[in-house]
């Protein structure tokens, strides 16, 4: 009943967007920060200008995007072309059409290429790879932990937290890895993860209004468990010594890229834009928001800060299912209690 509510309250506001369309006008949709729907805008302004006889009408859904676009699939009012991450892909699998005839493969990260596939079919054309790093507050701890052993005595010795944690399974992954657990059944790791909150890291109700970003640049915690997205507001806002270094294990890669909709009538066109889009120039674009670390490789070597790299080249492509929301929901609920 909730879901035919949803699609009812819903759907009007997506078929304005999908109905009334030009001969070649294809539909793009994304999630994304207001830096990169910036890029995404001047990339699709650029691409007409090359391509008069297509017409990108952009659908930015910045917040609960997987819903609404289950929604679009639901009601066979899908995009043509669509923003899509590894965790989600194996909901769509089916709805995407096979682009490895498409693409190079040899030009981006051989694990961003296994992370979007499903079935030997390359589902989505990559953009960037994500990997969880520490960042490290030099003022608090100068340690770099070398295995699960060093992190905990350095996480011990740091006042008033020792790094950061957050009620999610994303966040918890590269302690299920490094601990050798099933991440579908991750008991030991989510022992080990829960028993941190509280004596090491900051629990929830320890952080009031603040986030864990906010309490590393507060200097309230010593190592901050995030991604590359973090970087440029680091280091702007940091008025203390840092630095970023990998994590002492092994992490789990992410990658994310435009996929095309298996039903869509403009594939050709909308294949034109995702290969725009993943080009070397389209790359740069986003390189230079200091956001991802690109997928594609030429143009990864131009990042900043090679630790990235360093901590792609030793990551682990873990391969979710459909059933990944439902047990991510389960975990998060278990963290939350």
């Amino acid at each position: 009943m909730l879901k035919k509510l949803l699609i009812l309250v819903l759907l009007p506001f997506f078929l304005c967007s999908c109905t009334n369309r030009h001969e070649n006008e294809i539909v793009f949709s994304s999630w994304g920060s207001v830096t990169e729907v910036k890029i995404i805008k001047q990339i699709i302004s650029d691409f007409e200008k090359e391509n008069p006889d297509i017409k990108v009408s952009f659908m930015h859904i910045p917040q609960n995007y997987f819903q609404k676009l289950h929604l679009l699939f639901a009601s066979n009012q899908a995009p043509d072309l669509l923003f899509i991450n590894n965790l989600y892909l194996p909901v769509y699998a089916e709805h995407l059409e096979d682009l490895s005839s498409y693409i190079n493969s040899s030009e981006f990260y051989p694990q961003s290429i296994e992370a979007l596939s499903a079935d030997n079919k390359i589902l989505a054309i990559p953009r960037d790879v994500s990997v969880l790093l520490l960042y490290r507050n030099k003022a608090l701890t100068q340690k770099t932990p070398e295995n699960m052993e060093d992190f905990l005595n350095a996480v011990k010795g740091i006042k008033p937290y020792g790094v950061s944690w957050e009620p999610d399974l994303y966040f918890m992954l590269p302690y299920v890895i490094t601990l050798g657990d099933d991440f579908h059944t991750p008991k030991k790791s989510l022992v080990f993860y829960k028993n941190l909150a509280g004596s090491y890291a900051p629990a929830p109700y320890q952080t009031g209004s603040s986030t864990q970003a906010q309490m590393f640049l507060d200097g309230k915690t010593g190592f901050y468990l995030s991604g590359r997205w973090m970087y440029p507001k680091i280091s702007e806002k940091a008025n203390f010594d840092w630095d970023v270094i990998t994590f002492p294990g092994t992490v789990s890669l992410d990658a994310s890229g435009w996929a095309v909709s298996k039903n869509s009538k403009h594939k050709k066109e909308a294949l034109k834009l995702a290969e725009y889009l993943s080009s070397p120039a389209g790359s740069e674009y986003f390189l230079q928001t200091g956001l991802i670390v690109p997928a594609r490789k030429e143009t990864a070597q131009k990042i900043d800060n090679k630790v990235f790299l360093d901590a792609v080249s030793k990551s682990r492509v873990l391969k979710f299912d459909k059933g990944y929301k439902k047990l991510a929901d389960k975990i998060n609920k278990e963290l939350s209690n």
